[in-house]
């Protein structure tokens, strides 16, 4: 039985920056209170977890924290955690190019990638839900929005969503058994149908899951977030987010808005342009040499329509966007 409907999670949304948080502490409080002290932060540098990284060390200054170095990370984003005090840096025991050797590309989203990656192996479950059906054969309403990515069971590469478990989630769960500190995580329901189910089914502190873990900022939104760090003055990693600044009556960051793995795929085909990897064309040319030719990304761009490198500007929106990352990185150009 979930904890909280969706209704739920629509009202706490809609709380008061203030009022969530004091109810993130409370569970960071009560978190830290039943371990007995014996927990540590996963701290991706990103703005969501150094909101609660400061948060957390406003109750306990001397929280641990925990950084997993995959070497996907921004360079701006390493350069600010090295910033961050008593952060322990941990790294994956597979490189990334044998993560997409072994099990697959991160495209489209987890959900389709692993469906592909499951009926690859002939799982009756995944190729059912690929042709839009439930395991009895009915008409499935929620598969069908899989049904669009069917082909990609054909594609001339691996697809799979193992890269987030091998390279992130293994390094913080090795971590946990040998330290024994339990994780305090930063991400929102609001950013996938996967986190919003999660999130009502436990709650913010999932003490009875087989690995426990709790996510106390689960009912805020991004703005609470560009909000708190606005408010609070708070060091971020503003080399890559850039300024804070109000744009359309919101919060926006002048930079990046999300700094994720640089070369996930997931979500890609969702963005405007330019996109993350245009993009990268221009801020980080030798990581975008990296991503697009050497690791093999470009391919499977290709693959699923994705434009990837700036040619001049098809478009005004794109011409506009380029030029906006040009004035941030003169000097960034390919």
């Amino acid at each position: 039985m979930s904890v909280y409907t969706r209704q739920d999670l629509s009202i706490m949304q809609g709380w008061p920056l203030e009022r969530k948080i004091q109810v993130t502490q409370t569970k960071i409080i009560e978190w830290y209170l039943h371990f007995d002290g014996k927990v540590a932060v996963s701290f991706s540098g990103g703005k969501d977890s150094t909101v609660l990284l400061d948060l957390a060390r406003r109750a306990y200054p001397d929280i641990q924290a925990a950084f997993v170095n995959t070497g996907l990370e921004y360079p701006e984003i390493r350069e600010f955690v090295r910033t961050v005090p008593n952060v322990t840096w941990l790294r994956p025991e597979m490189p990334f190019h044998k993560v997409i050797e072994t099990y697959g590309y991160p495209v489209i989203s987890k959900e389709v990638a692993r469906r592909i990656y499951y009926a690859r192996r002939g799982s009756l479950w995944a190729i059912m839900q690929l042709q839009g059906m439930n395991r009895d054969g009915s008409s499935s309403k929620f598969a069908q929005r899989y049904v669009k990515w069917a082909h990609l069971v054909d594609a001339p590469f691996l697809i799979s969503d193992q890269c987030c478990a091998v390279m992130k989630e293994r390094p913080l769960d090795r971590f946990t058994k040998e330290t024994g500190l339990q994780p305090i995580i930063g991400t929102m329901a609001c950013e996938s149908i996967r986190r919003q189910r999660a999130y009502l089914s436990t709650g913010c502190n999932a003490f009875t899951k087989k690995q426990p873990s709790s996510q106390p900022m689960s009912f805020w939104m991004e703005q609470d977030v560009l909000r708190y760090l606005k408010r609070t003055g708070i060091p971020y990693a503003s080399g890559i987010y850039g300024d804070i600044v109000e744009g359309n009556g919101k919060l926006v960051t002048t930079g990046a808005k999300r700094t994720g793995c640089m070369f996930c795929m997931f979500g890609v085909h969702l963005e405007r342009r330019p996109n993350r990897f245009e993009k990268m064309a221009l801020t980080h040319p030798k990581q975008y040499d990296l991503c697009i030719n050497r690791l093999g990304c470009g391919k499977v761009l290709d693959y699923i329509g994705v434009p990837y490198g700036f040619t001049g500007g098809d478009n005004n929106a794109t011409g506009q966007g380029i030029s906006k990352e040009k004035e941030r990185y003169p000097d960034a150009g390919p």
